[in-house]
C-alpha cells in the first residue's frame, strides 16, 4: 500500500495565483482555489496511482506558533477572496470523499507528520509520498520509505534527495531552518548564516548543540567567516532554538489529532455521487459536477 498525504491549503494557493481565466462559482464568487485542489486529487486518483490518500488544511492560517513569535505567518494582509475559500475547499474534499484533516492550533504541516509518524509504524504501508514542495517537510523523509513528492516538477525527494539539494540530512532541517529563516514563514534565521555555511556546519555536527562554540574548533573545509558565525550563534543561541521549534513540525505526542487509527481508513472508495452534485450544485460548480471518474459503490 502507498499512502499519499496532501498539503491541501498549498493546492488551494498554487491554484488561486495560477496565471489562469478565473473560475467563477455562484453569484460570480471566486472558485479558482477550490477548482484547483479537486482537480490536482482528481489527477492524483486518476492518474497518478493515488490510491490512500489524506489531506491536511490550515482552517485558520494563524496557529500556536503564533504565540511563540509574533512574526510568524499570519492572514493578515492575505486577500479575502482567498481565505474566504479555505472552507468551501474542506467542504469539497470531504464531499469528494477523501479524508480530511483540518488544522486549527496546528498547522497542515503538522497533521501530516502525525500521520507520517503513525501510517509509517504499518507494516501494510510500503511507501508514504509528501505531496508538497515546502522544504520544512523535507525533515520527515525517511530513508525511501517517506519522501517528500514535488508533483509539478516531477521530483521525489528521498533521504539522498535530501541531502543533495539542500546540503542536510532530513533530521538536520529544522536547524538548518533556524540557521537560514524561512521566509515563507516569517522568520529570519541568524544574520550571516546562509544556506550554504548552514549546510555545511550542520552536515558536520548535524543540530545546534553538536556545533562548538568556537570557531577555531570546527572541523568544516572551505568555509569563509566561521569565528563571525560562531559570535552570532553564541549571541543569539535564544533566538536560533526559537526558530528552531517554528520550524519542528508536531505530531500526536505534542496534541496533533490523527482520528484514523489505520492507513487502510485512508482507501478512497470513489465520491459519494449525491453528495458531490448537492456540493457543485450549491457553488455552481457546474464544470465539476461530472468530473469524478469513480463513484463511490459503483465499482473501480
Amino acid at each position: 500500500m502507498q499512502v499519499h498525504l496532501v498539503d491541501a491549503t498549498y493546492e488551494l494557493f498554487r491554484a488561486h495565483y495560477a496565471p489562469r481565466p478565473p473560475v467563477l462559482g455562484r453569484n460570480g464568487v471566486l472558485l479558482s482555489g477550490v477548482s484547483g485542489v479537486v482537480e490536482q486529487l482528481l489527477l492524483m486518483l486518476r492518474e497518478e496511482g493515488a490510491t490512500h490518500v489524506g489531506c491536511a488544511t490550515d482552517r485558520v492560517i494563524e496557529s500556536f506558533r503564533n504565540d511563540l513569535f509574533p512574526g510568524y505567518k499570519s492572514s493578515a494582509g492575505m486577500p479575502p477572496e482567498l481565505l474566504a475559500q479555505l472552507p468551501i475547499a474542506e467542504a469539497a474534499i470531504e464531499a469528494l470523499g477523501v479524508v480530511l484533516w483540518p488544522m486549527v492550533e496546528f498547522e497542515a504541516d503538522d497533521a501530516i507528520a502525525a500521520a507520517c509518524r503513525r501510517f509509517a509504524a504499518d507494516p501494510a504501508v510500503e511507501r508514504i509520498f509528501i505531496c508538497t514542495p515546502d522544504k520544512d517537510m523535507a525533515q520527515l523523509v525517511e530513508d525511501d520509505r517517506i519522501v517528500l513528492l514535488d508533483r509539478r516538477r516531477a521530483i521525489t525527494y528521498d533521504d539522498g534527495g535530501v541531502r543533495a539539494k539542500w546540503g542536510v540530512a532530513p533530521a538536520s532541517i529544522p536547524d538548518w531552518l533556524a540557521l537560514v529563516g524561512d521566509s515563507s514563514d516569517g522568520y529570519p534565521g541568524l544574520p550571516g548564516w546562509g544556506a550554504k555555511s548552514a549546510a555545511a556546519v550542520l552536515a558536520r555536527y548535524d543540530h545546534l548543540e553538536g556545533i562548538p562554540e568556537r570557531a577555531s574548533m570546527w572541523e568544516v573545509e572551505g568555509l569563509r567567516g566561521g569565528p563571525v558565525l560562531a559570535a552570532t550563534l553564541r549571541q543569539r543561541w535564544d533566538e536560533a532554538l526559537l526558530y528552531r521549534s517554528l520550524a519542528r513540525l508536531r505530531t500526536a505526542e505534542d496534541g496533533v489529532v490523527i482520528p484514523q487509527e489505520s492507513a487502510d481508513e485512508l482507501g478512497w472508495q470513489g465520491a459519494p455521487r449525491e453528495r458531490w452534485e448537492a456540493f457543485c450544485d450549491r457553488w455552481g460548480l457546474v464544470r465539476l459536477r461530472a468530473r469524478p471518474h469513480r463513484w463511490q459503490g459503483e465499482g473501480a
